[in-house]
């Protein structure tokens, strides 16, 4: 069965994008996952197909009015697929939700713009609120285009190797431990010696230590939560996300 994304945006030409290059790019070509862009502007309102507004209280900038977007979402079958909308004031996006959606039959994302969405349209569809970074975008297309390709990576028949998303970072609640290549001496550094030993638990081993000692030395919060027994799933307690009041 096909993977189905959708993506509900004002600017469809942003898809694929990169998303047609690659990994993904080749799925693409091989029916393992499709991609839909919806515009949202064919939902506006009157001659200018308007879709946004000033926000009540004042401030700068203008809101995606509800009734526009509630019609774009009416008008899509979700099909068991969830609404996911990014935005800096949602919860931080995690390897276990790129797990959940690819599992699944396909998502669709609700690319905001401008100031953002109207509060009303997201409690009322159910959104999930996902953010992939403390920092603000000019709109949520590309928030949708690092989703959609971490979860497109993850379906059966699109990585060569099924190891590759096994002992990537986050998989087991570290960061991945440092890789090398030939040349075993480069600009006067080696290789670690034990990974030219052959030696399968012996390098096993190495792998280990060293995601623990670069996942200790970097993300603390990750670290913190994989000693507190979150090393299937990065804990969602692994650091709170901070509100901002732009889209992402």
């Amino acid at each position: 069965m096909t993977w189905q994304a959708t993506a509900l945006t004002l600017f469809p030409d942003m898809f694929p994008g990169t998303l047609g290059h690659s990994l993904a790019g080749r799925a693409l070509e091989r029916g393992i996952w499709s991609v839909e862009a919806r515009d949202m502007r064919e939902y506006g309102l009157g001659r200018h197909r308007v879709v946004d507004d000033t926000p009540f209280g004042g401030g700068a900038g203008m809101v995606m009015r509800p009734d526009v977007v509630a019609s774009a979402i009416a008008d899509i079958d979700l099909a068991g697929r969830p609404l996911v909308y990014p935005t800096p004031r949602g919860r931080r996006l995690m390897q276990a939700d790129i797990r959940r959606y690819a599992a699944g039959p396909g998502v669709v994302v609700l690319c905001g713009r401008y100031e953002g969405v109207d509060e009303r349209v997201l409690e009322a569809s159910g959104a999930e609120q996902v953010s992939i970074g403390d920092y603000v975008l000019s709109g949520g297309e590309v928030a949708a285009t690092v989703l959609l390709d971490a979860c497109v990576r993850l379906l059966p028949g699109v990585m060569g190797s099924g190891e590759s998303a096994v002992e990537e970072s986050f998989s087991d609640g570290l960061l991945e431990y440092p890789l090398y290549t030939k040349p075993a001496q480069w600009d006067g550094r080696d290789v670690p010696e034990v990974l030219l030993s052959g030696h399968h638990a012996a390098i096993a081993k190495w792998r280990r230590a060293a995601s623990e000692t670069v996942t200790q030395a970097r993300r603390p919060d990750l670290w913190a939560a994989y000693r507190a027994g979150a090393g299937q799933d990065i804990s969602r307690a692994a650091g709170t996300h901070a509100d901002a009041d732009r889209l992402n």
